[in-house]
């Protein structure tokens, strides 16, 4: 239960705040350009019904600097739970746009009161409003607020204004709001995306952070991308003491986010300040409190974590038929076949031409890969073709459900030609959209949905009319040149707003390339407003309508994201090109997308532009198996680059993604965790060790879960990788034998990484469930289990620990309790001579009518080999061990890390075994041999 601080309680319902009103104009003599006005003053402030605060906001002296300011606000805060605070600042007197709360759940604020309270009481300076971690404060004139610590007394925010700051007081105005945050200089942020970030994973000063939906190619370096996330994490190391918070502004609006290293300011199109403060503090519960709020990320159906296969330009079956076949003789992995619009009758949405795609060989195709346990996902592009003859666009227009301009629905050219959008915040649209899906799953079942182009994309500006006398598109042009007759529209200051956002890295129009936002939604809503919400809505939708279908776990993949996008999809990077810098850059905005709460994300592998050379694409697939979602996809003007296409390439997908198909059940596990819990699958080292300053700016290696680490090769020509290792000892896990022991302060290492081979390593104090790997999921996943535990080198105490979830995969829920899945705690411990290795089961049922056995462990860092063996399963002594022998093989430890006192090391086996997974087993032995 939250409660005011005494100051506060003695002065229940109402304390008012008076100051000199004055609304003169502005002198501009003395006005600092980088500030507009002075601010606002809060003239009264009381509880709200619901626990939280509830003031009013007076400007303190008026401006006309885009646009006349808003005259009185309303501010409200709320702590929501004990690691959540939000700050709402709105219009005190009417309405105004917010991310819709059926979009995005959430509590609703006060309702807005039309007369402002002017009791002239004795103003108050200062006060505070406590939570169990946070603690909200107050300046009253000019209004500033603060969040702090609870526990340490540290600033996370400050939005108060000194003269000397770079930066003024609040600002709200219709089209322009403003407000800022004083930043140690030695904090590390992450976030603000989506953006190509040349300087990796941390926020570097004085680069432009523009949010703003757009279809602009993922080469294009600190620009507007194709989603808004308009989150930061925020790390502070303190003397050792590592905290780390959160901040999210939803706000769907366009905004620049202006960082300068020690400080950090918003400005903002429209919309409301709507601030939400997680206190973590450590990196994990930052993502776990961030998306607890936002909602957790999508269930993954098993063979999502295969391998995908994709390309713009398989004009016909047979094209597509020959690449799976292919895949099987060159024995890589490969789980889903993908198409581009290739199989579309005139890119139209949901139909098949059935010339090169022909319905009745198609049928037979997927029939055959889904005995197999393949899977076929196609691409749907949200532009509707405008077509008398098409069905859904006759169906669309008959439920009126295209967003409009003028009253008509608006006119846009994607692949098509001439196209309408429709307004998936309309609720008739969720329901035609739906509808249109279950339609083309009965004429092709495809088993997911590729939405692209959502941002929305349009290859024209303005307003536009079909052209008479001329094709549009052309039969020879690339398709994307605009071929309607367009004029700009300029007349509304939506569509030219007094303030500029960095819009394409350029300042072009907030409406070039898209919906013009003037137009209109449902209800009366602008494309202004609600433009960076459109992939996410229509995300919604795709994912109501496929989860009707079969009662299926949906899997979908989107360009276009928003904050709460990864609740029901997976993203891609978009177009990146095939050059060692997009290879390079790929880690960072993956590693991002997993702060943003999308964990299932990766790269168009080789790259999607032409053309990869074939040195790249063996250094791209080692990083690419890796990738939560790993997929291979290029442009139609690409030469061919399936993993086959070179025998040197195909030696390292065999290599690397016959490793991830080993990992599958880690990997699951990983995206169960992420399910629940938040929790990335592929992170920042510094989710793992937030002490290891050395790892804040690290963009060059991740991890997969807490304890796999990827240290890639990204530079052409090269045979060798530099990688940190963080302190302790490191496994190789593509030779087990292998260490390497970094020290407390932890190290730089050069390893050899010849042109097949990727440098995996686990931590120590781990456990990992692995299978044997296969060519398809569905195969790999039946194969025979083994365990991997990991202690610190020559270890003679120590403990490690693990998990392992399994359920049915087509299930619509990810979870336990429903007869259907199992989940195994696997632990581990050394000492006083001894090893135990151990498990304990919930709900064993699903394991057990699989079948499921683990049939090795391999135990790491051991001093000694084993003897006087026990085994007991389910609490049972009386089991078979006549099958069961040790091996020991002693590690080789990298010397360039070794002190003089190295203590000899051993990697143990014990092969033999027929352990149930679904029931609880516990083994041990002594060490016989010491080091």
């Amino acid at each position: 239960m939250l409660s005011f601080p005494p100051l506060l309680s003695s002065l229940t319902l109402l304390l008012v705040l008076v100051l000199c009103t004055n609304n003169g104009g502005v002198d501009s003599a003395s006005i600092d350009p980088r500030k507009i006005g002075k601010g606002y003053r809060l003239i009264s402030i009381s509880e709200s019904p619901d626990g939280g605060l509830l003031g009013h906001l007076q400007v303190n002296q008026k401006n006309n600097i885009y646009g006349p300011d808003i005259p009185h606000l309303q501010l409200y805060v709320k702590h929501e739970t004990d690691d959540r605070l939000r700050v709402h600042i709105t219009d005190a007197e009417k309405q105004r746009w917010e991310v819709p709360y059926n979009l995005l759940p959430r509590e609703q604020p006060p309702a807005l009161k039309q007369t402002i309270g002017r009791s002239r009481k004795k103003p108050l300076a200062t006060s505070k409003y406590s939570g169990s971690e946070l603690i909200f404060s107050y300046t009253a004139d000019p209004f500033g607020f603060a969040v702090t610590r609870k526990s340490n007394g540290e600033t996370l925010f400050n939005s108060s204004s000194e003269p000397s700051d770079p930066y003024g007081s609040l600002v709200f105005k219709d089209q322009y709001l403003e407000i800022s945050t004083k930043l140690p200089k030695d904090a590390s942020l992450y976030g603000l995306g989506e953006n190509t970030q040349p300087h990796g994973i941390k926020l570097y000063p004085n680069d432009p952070y523009t949010l703003y939906t757009t279809d602009v190619s993922a080469i294009n370096l600190n620009t507007d991308l194709y989603g808004s996330h308009p989150v930061y994490m925020d790390l502070r190391n303190m003397g050792g003491e590592v905290y780390t918070h959160a901040v999210l502004l939803l706000n769907s609006n366009g905004m620049d986010v202006v960082y300068r290293g020690n400080s950090l300011t918003y400005k903002v199109i429209g919309g409301v300040f709507d601030f939400y403060f997680f206190s973590g503090p450590t990196p994990l519960s930052v993502v776990d409190q961030y998306t607890a709020f936002i909602g957790r990320p999508a269930p993954m159906p098993y063979w999502a974590l295969g391998f995908h296969q994709c390309r713009w330009g398989y004009h016909n079956l047979s094209v597509v038929e020959d690449v799976v076949e292919n895949y099987k003789k060159a024995k890589i992995p490969l789980d889903v076949i993908w198409n581009d619009d290739d199989h579309m009758d005139g890119h139209k949405d949901f139909t098949l031409n059935n010339n090169s795609y022909p319905r009745p060989r198609l049928l037979a195709f997927l029939d055959k890969i889904h005995e197999e346990g393949m899977k076929y996902i196609v691409i749907i592009d949200p532009g509707i073709g405008v077509n008398s003859t098409y069905g859904v666009y006759q169906r669309a227009m008959a439920k009126d459900i295209f967003i409009k301009y003028e009253g008509k629905p608006y006119l846009a050219q994607v692949w098509p030609g001439a196209v309408n959008f429709p307004d998936f915040l309309n609720p008739t649209t969720v329901d035609w959209w739906g509808d249109e899906i279950k339609r083309f799953h009965e004429l092709v079942p495809v088993d997911g949905l590729w939405i692209d182009m959502n941002e929305v994309s349009n290859f024209c500006s303005g307003l536009c009319t079909i052209p008479k006398g001329k094709k549009c598109p052309s039969v020879t042009g690339p398709g994307w040149e605009c071929c309607l007759d367009c004029v700009n529209i300029t007349k509304t200051r939506w569509d030219d707003p007094p303030y500029k956002i960095n819009a394409s890295g350029l300042g072009v129009p907030v409406g070039y390339k898209t919906i013009a936002t003037s137009a209109v939604h449902y209800n009366g809503v602008l494309e202004y407003d609600a433009h960076s919400l459109y992939g996410f809505s229509q995300t919604i939708a795709t994912h109501k309508a496929l989860q009707g279908l079969e009662g299926k776990r949906p899997f979908i993949l989107t360009r276009s994201t928003y904050v709460g996008s990864g609740h029901y999809a997976a993203h891609w990077t978009g177009d990146n090109k095939g050059t060692w810098e997009d290879l390079k850059y790929s880690i960072s905005t993956m590693l991002n997308f997993g702060i943003f709460g999308v964990p299932m994300v990766g790269s168009d592998i080789c790259g999607f532009y032409p053309a990869p050379t074939e040195e790249l694409c063996n250094r791209w697939i080692e990083v690419g198996a890796f990738y939560p979602f790993s997929r291979d996809h290029a442009n139609y003007y690409s030469p061919r680059q399936e993993l086959y296409q070179w025998k040197s390439v195909a030696e390292s997908a065999r290599n690397a993604l016959g490793m991830r198909y080993k990992l599958l059940p880690y990997l699951y596990t990983l995206s169960y965790e992420a399910h629940t819990t938040g929790a990335p699958i592929a992170r920042p080292l510094f989710f793992s060790f937030p002490n290891f300053t050395d790892c804040y700016g690290l963009s060059t290696q991740f991890l997969l879960g807490s304890s796999l680490m990827v240290s890639p090769v990204l530079e052409k020509g090269k045979s060798r990788v530099k990688a940190m290792f963080p302190p302790g000892t490191w496994y190789n896990l593509f030779d087990m034998t292998e260490a390497v022991l970094s020290s407390d302060g932890g190290h730089y290492l050069t390893l050899d990484a010849p042109l097949h081979v990727i440098n995996v390593h686990l931590y120590q104090n781990t456990i990992i469930p692995m299978q044997q790997g296969g060519l398809i999921s569905k195969q790999a996943r039946m194969t025979p289990f083994s365990l991997v535990v990991t202690f610190p080198s020559g270890a003679t105490e120590g403990e490690a620990k693990g998990k392992l979830f399994l359920d049915d995969d087509e299930l619509p829920e990810m979870k336990l309790g429903n007869g259907f899945s199992s989940y195994i705690e696997l632990y581990a411990s050394v000492g006083q001579g001894e090893v135990k290795v151990w498990s304990n089961v919930q709900e064993s049922k699903f394991a057990l009518e699989k079948g499921w056995v683990i049939e090795k462990v391999t135990v790491l860092g051991l001093n000694g080999i084993g003897k006087a063996f026990s085994l007991e399963v389910d609490g049972n002594a009386d089991v078979d061990t006549s099958k069961v022998e040790f091996t020991e093989t002693e590690h080789r430890h990298i010397e360039k890390l070794e002190g003089g006192n190295r203590k000899k090391s051993l990697m143990v086996e014990v092969k033999g075994l027929e352990l149930p997974v679904g029931k609880k087993f516990s083994m041990s032995w002594k060490m016989g041999i010491s080091g």
